[in-house]
């Protein structure tokens, strides 16, 4: 299975937060595991449609909070032992809420989106990041997680 890392540039959420939020989902969910490769700032930023240092702040924010790190040659990689602490989770849920409210969901549908993601099975073999353009003007990414929306 190919998720998506998409960023949404009408929402009120911080391009460098989705991104964040993004690869902290796929690695709680076991997404993406140790050692799996990110692909490069400019890559990214490139396929994102944004500046190199929305992406590097993103990255710099994952690598603060443990889940990633940088390593010559080797570039941005899931870091060993990368877990998501409950304060990463709780940023990530404060993103998801702002996400939902500026996309018109009320609280019960939003939490039916989390129980449905939550109870949904996914064959999610890890995989490394690559960008990719989808050309349907959304910005995308394989191999990161994909937040439903409503339109």
């Amino acid at each position: 299975m190919t998720a998506q890392l998409e960023v949404d540039l009408t929402s009120g959420v911080p391009a460098y937060e989705q991104i964040r939020a993004q690869v902290v989902a796929h690695v709680a969910a076991g997404r993406l595991v140790a050692g799996d490769r990110l692909p490069t700032i400019r890559a990214l930023a490139t396929d994102l449609g944004l500046a190199p240092g929305t992406v590097a702040r993103a990255f710099h924010e994952l690598e603060a909070d443990g889940v990633v790190e940088t390593r010559r040659r080797a570039g941005t990689v899931v870091a060993a032992g990368a877990s998501v602490p409950t304060d990463v989770a709780r940023r990530a849920a404060q993103v998801y809420v702002a996400a939902v409210r500026a996309a018109g969901l009320d609280d019960a549908e939003a939490v039916a989106l989390v129980r449905g993601a939550l109870l949904g099975p996914e064959d999610v073999a890890p995989q490394s990041v690559t960008p990719t353009s989808t050309g349907s003007g959304s910005r995308t990414t394989p191999n990161a997680s994909r937040t439903p929306s409503r339109t």
